[in-house]
């Protein structure tokens, strides 16, 4: 398997993994109760006491009463004033702090944003990248927010990859910080101070690390180590810090600290609520903390400059979207690819009865990877920064190119990976130079909504895990990485390779699902190139089959994986499935002529998800596959 598709809860070369020890608990425990099933089967059932309501046995928590199957092993959460479900616990409290002192779905999730930020340092950051979906109950309108930075102005296109991956060089033009303010100013009402004010507290005095997290800065000591901006933060005395020890980013908690203020003194001096957010975002990237992060980059042997952080600025879009079985499925456009995929997916998909085959079958799995392995094959062809290409995005996610693409798929054999069609000569088949192995994407999701009906889902990422791997100067800041191989082109004449100036392509795709204008869903996951791969399934899950939210949040994934890369027709595809699945469906799919690669029960992805019930009352998920967490009030 590759690195794509490891969890925060792989374990280290000789270390231990939490999930197999319980598992392997359970299944010691599944055994011996097999072994004494003839002699429980032998015993006289006794009938229950009738007399009493609720008790004997046939008391709620009496141990015949339990069901003989769990498909889930974790509550779904009701909210009907609001419901919270991100990628980490605290996270999600703070987020639910908002709603509780009035705020709305937008407040939560810049609240939640920059908890995530100190308790999911290696996938969150203010200096990251990002896209938000938001729907406006009283208007029924769905937005698209993109917080995507540039390439530095100055970068050399001739830079080596592992310039481009991790140091001074791989930094992108921070974008996070301009989304949250982007978000407050049109979704908000709370101050910016009180929605910081819970990670100030926790980047100040700390939080218990999780042991996620500590595996995940031991893995990568060698690294985090060569930057002493980092080591100071993660590598204390020059060690990782240890599970559940107090983790502290003081530097980013003097940050945080002085946009806060910087806000509370443009009020205090009578500015208006826009205003005084406004005043926020230019000591972001206009003030001091551009400053310092130019005089860090510039010191260093860095590109990023003041003129790039002042030139960059968030952008409301419109969104894509397909509709899926009488919904309306609207998701993030470019420069996310994941929009692009995740309706051409479900167009290709929508001409076959995916809902009258078992979850676990061969020929389901066979038609989900041959839509996914289509689907790649046209949007890595064409997706690109539309400033720098144009896209045909509306051909892509057409039923009418569906319906011509879904000749390629043969439900009795597995195709190679196929060139992406041709779209009226748009651009030359490529034939990619060294093309590189691109590297994992490390993300995470939050998907929220508010007592008066409006949804918020964000995807925010700093591209690899700890993005650039350097913390830029004083600022406690980590910057996202998104120069590197896999979220740029690798070879010169596709308009997605590096170049300065260029936005790189995210994978990010937080979505929103309508029915005839009404909110149904909000969800999306992190996982780097299975982004829409994960966010396919989950919906085939949610309106093909019926599931529950959190069923179909746990319900085992398959993803595919591609050496070279997407990029490259013919490349050599594995289809990697979660050990979950029967030995039967892998004969069957390795019959069909798919290789497959078995990988870790909860591996793929990490859905977090708002659902409507069919009683029109919301529910959330929250995926195991890592720490997120729901909660809701």
């Amino acid at each position: 398997m590759t690195t794509d598709n490891m969890n925060d809860d792989t374990p280290l070369a000789g270390g231990i993994d939490r999930r197999k020890i319980l598992l392997g608990s359970l299944s010691t425990a599944a055994l011996s109760l097999a072994a004494t099933r003839p002699a429980l089967a032998q015993q006289a059932v006794q009938k229950p006491d009738e007399g009493h309501a609720g008790v004997g046995r046939q008391a709620p928590d009496a141990p015949r009463t339990a069901a003989a199957t769990v498909a889930q092993h974790r509550v779904e959460v009701p909210g009907p004033n609001g419901v919270v479900t991100a990628g980490h616990p605290l996270a999600s409290m703070a987020g639910l702090r908002m709603l509780m002192q009035g705020g709305t779905a937008a407040d939560a999730a810049v609240a939640v944003m920059s908890v995530l930020n100190v308790v999911e340092p290696w996938a969150s950051s203010i200096a990251g990248n990002g896209f938000a979906t938001c729907f406006e109950a009283k208007t029924g309108k769905v937005t698209a927010l993109a917080f995507a930075g540039a390439a530095p102005r100055l970068l050399d296109d001739n830079a080596t990859n592992a310039d481009l991956t991790a140091g001074p060089k791989a930094v992108v033009t921070p974008g996070a910080f301009g989304g949250w303010i982007e978000l407050a100013r049109r979704y908000g009402k709370l101050p910016l101070a009180t929605l910081l004010e819970p990670a100030i507290g926790y980047a100040r005095d700390g939080h218990p690390l999780d042991p996620s997290i500590a595996r995940t800065i031991a893995r990568q000591k060698e690294v985090l180590a060569k930057y002493p901006t980092t080591a100071a933060i993660f590598l204390p005395g020059g060690n990782p810090p240890s599970a559940y020890s107090m983790f502290k980013n003081p530097p980013l908690a003097r940050s945080f600290q002085a946009l806060a203020d910087a806000e509370t003194a443009a009020l205090k001096g009578g500015a208006s609520r826009d205003k005084a957010l406004m005043a926020a975002y230019d000591y972001f990237y206009k003030g001091p903390i551009a400053q310092e992060m130019e005089r860090f980059s510039a010191a260093n042997g860095g590109w990023l400059r003041a003129q790039d952080m002042a030139d960059y600025k968030a952008q409301w879009l419109d969104p894509v979207a397909t509709n899926y079985r009488g919904l309306d499925v609207i998701c993030s456009p470019l420069t996310s690819r994941t929009g692009l995929e995740t309706c051409e997916q479900l167009n290709l998909l929508e001409g076959f009865d995916i809902g009258s085959m078992p979850a676990d079958s061969p020929q389901a799995l066979h038609l989900i990877a041959e839509c996914i392995k289509i689907t790649k094959a046209d949007v890595y062809r064409y997706a690109a920064d539309p400033a720098s290409s144009p896209t045909p995005v509306s051909t892509l996610i057409s039923k009418e190119f569906a319906e011509q693409r879904r000749r390629l798929i043969d439900p009795a054999q597995a195709i190679i990976f196929p060139a992406g069609a041709d779209i009226g000569g748009a651009r030359l088949t490529p034939h990619p130079q060294g093309a590189a192995k691109r590297v994992p994407g490390d993300t995470t999701n939050i998907s929220i909504t508010d007592g008066e009906g409006n949804a918020v889902g964000v995807t925010t990422t700093l591209g690899g895990g700890f993005g650039a791997c350097v913390v830029m100067g004083e600022t406690g800041m980590l910057c996202n990485n998104g120069l590197r191989s896999g979220s740029t082109a690798p070879y010169r004449n596709h308009p997605n390779f590096v170049k300065g100036g260029r936005i790189p392509l995210l994978g990010n795709c937080p979505t929103i699902v309508l029915d005839k204008g009404q909110f149904r869903m909000v969800f999306g996951t992190p996982g780097g190139e299975t982004i829409g791969q994960t966010q396919f399934q989950h919906l085939i899950n949610i309106i093909d089959r019926k599931m529950p939210v959190q069923a179909a949040i746990e319900a085992p994934r398959l993803a595919l994986d591609a050496d070279p890369g997407f990029y490259t027709p013919g490349a050599a595809v594995t289809l990697q499935l979660e050990s979950r699945f029967p030995v039967e469906t892998v004969a069957g799919l390795q019959a069909l002529g798919h290789k497959v690669a078995s990988v870790g029960p909860y591996a793929i992805g990490s859905i977090q998800a708002v659902l409507m019930s069919a009683q029109g009352t919301r529910i959330a998920g929250s995926d195991p596959r890592r720490m997120g967490y729901a909660v809701g009030y």
